[in-house]
Formats: structure tokens, C-alpha cells, sequence
């Protein structure tokens, strides 16, 4: 499979406009960016509603195209399958490493696991709301709630920091942090933080220190309290508090 973090790998962004918001474009395309170099950027809907007309000025700051598709019938979703026979069409090319699906709709969740099939890497993006199939379907998931700007969008809610005790708390997550730093250590307890970031992605595929308000994942491990870091040099070690406690007893 294609290095998913390769800068040069080309990738295809095809967004569902009726289930994405404009104020995330801009985070979008950045984080995009991290991934390789969007060739191909196109959003599909009906461009002769009225709906959709939040998305012009989008579209021509930064050049995406718009794939126009009428709703021939009320209820009955057009846009999803033209966006998926684009898809594979893009993908019979062979010109692309991976894809950028963005939408909230679970319809999409074979397209993500046919174009899996084929050795490309699929980059999902929707609200908290995504179905989980369509989340599990991809490699990669990130909620779009991490790039709204409050400023373009007056009904965003930003994402404060958790408190220490809403990070104890969620089982799931220390659980998490705990068996990457298990999987990474060395004879003391010591882990990288780069591996323990790595294993964590390869577990939960839509883990992100952001959804928790915080930028990197340092940041967030410091916050949860119950685990040591060390800077040393160019690298940051991280360790489980209760190692020490047991080696002390």
C-alpha cells in the first residue's frame, strides 16, 4: 500500500457538499496538505438550489470544482452516486495513491472499502455524527468539528480543552494511550512518543488529539495526568505513572 504521509503522493478530494459545511475548507485542504497533493479536487451537488449558495466564494478562493447534479426525485439522494461513479472512474486511472471522501453519509462506506481493495489509502472527513461503518471503512478519519473557524460560522461550538478529570474519565482513551506506550516501551517503561502516536493511529483510526482540544498529542498525554514525560534532545519519551509506583513498592 502507498505511504499514507508520502507529499507526493497524489490524492483525489470529492466532497459531498450536501452533507459538509464550507467554514471547514480551508482546515480541510491543510490537513489535505499533510497527505499529499490534492490533483483533484471536486464537490458534488445540486448547484441550482439555493442551499448550496454558502459554497461560491469556497469554491473560487480555492479551486474546486463543482460537479453539478440534479435531484431528479424528492428523497432520493443523486449526488452520492455521482460522486461515487467519479470516484471510480478517478480510481481505473491509476493515477492516484489515495482518496479524500468528505461527507457524513454511510452510502459511502463500500466505495471506501472497494477502493481499500485496490492498495489505495482512503482519508475520510465528516461530522461526529458519521455512522461508524463508514468510519471503520477508511484508514483514516477525521471529524470536521477540528476545523471549523467560529469566526465563519457562528453556530460552531469550539473545542475547549478537556479537564484532567474529563480525560481520567473516559476509559477508552487512557486504555488506549496505556497499551501504546505498553507496545512501545523499552525495559524501564519508556516509550517515544512518535511509535506510541503510531500505534494509537493503527488502533483507532479516528483518534485525534484535536477532538479533545488540544493540538498535539503531548499536549493531551500531559493533561490526562497520569503518565511522565521526558524531553531529551530532539525526542519525547513518555511512561506510565504507575510503572514507578510499582517499582518503588
Amino acid at each position: 500500500m502507498a505511504n499514507g504521509s508520502d507529499a507526493n503522493s497524489s490524492l483525489a478530494v470529492l466532497i459531498d457538499a450536501d452533507n459538509a459545511n464550507p467554514s471547514i475548507i480551508e482546515g480541510l485542504l491543510a490537513e489535505v496538505a499533510k497527505l499529499g497533493l490534492a490533483s483533484v479536487k471536486r464537490i458534488y451537488g445540486d448547484w441550482t438550489t439555493p442551499d448550496l449558495g454558502s459554497w461560491k466564494a469556497s469554491l473560487l478562493e480555492f479551486s474546486i470544482q463543482p460537479i453539478q447534479q440534479f435531484r431528479y426525485t424528492t428523497g432520493k439522494n443523486a449526488t452520492d452516486s455521482a460522486m461515487i461513479i467519479d470516484a471510480m472512474d478517478l480510481l481505473y486511472t491509476g493515477n492516484f495513491s489515495g482518496f479524500c471522501l468528505v461527507s457524513s453519509d454511510s452510502d459511502f462506506t463500500r466505495l471506501a472499502s472497494r477502493i481499500r481493495e485496490t492498495g489505495r489509502w482512503v482519508y475520510g472527513f465528516g461530522e461526529r455524527k458519521t455512522p461508524r461503518a463508514f468510519v471503520t471503512a477508511c484508514d483514516r478519519f477525521i471529524y470536521t468539528e477540528v476545523f471549523v473557524n467560529s469566526k465563519d460560522d457562528v453556530t460552531a461550538k469550539v473545542l475547549k480543552p478537556h479537564s484532567d478529570k474529563e480525560l481520567r474519565s473516559d476509559t477508552k482513551l487512557v486504555n488506549l494511550v496505556r497499551s501504546a506506550i505498553e507496545a512501545a516501551s523499552d525495559e524501564a517503561g519508556w516509550a517515544q512518543l512518535s511509535p506510541v502516536g503510531s500505534y494509537i493511529n493503527k488502533t483507532a483510526n479516528d483518534f485525534d488529539p484535536r477532538n479533545y482540544g488540544f493540538s498535539k498529542l503531548s499536549e493531551m498525554i500531559t493533561a490526562i495526568g497520569l503518565f511522565d514525560i521526558e524531553r531529551r534532545e530532539n525526542c519525547v519519551y513518555v511512561k506510565d505513572a504507575r510503572r514507578k509506583a510499582k517499582s518503588c513498592a
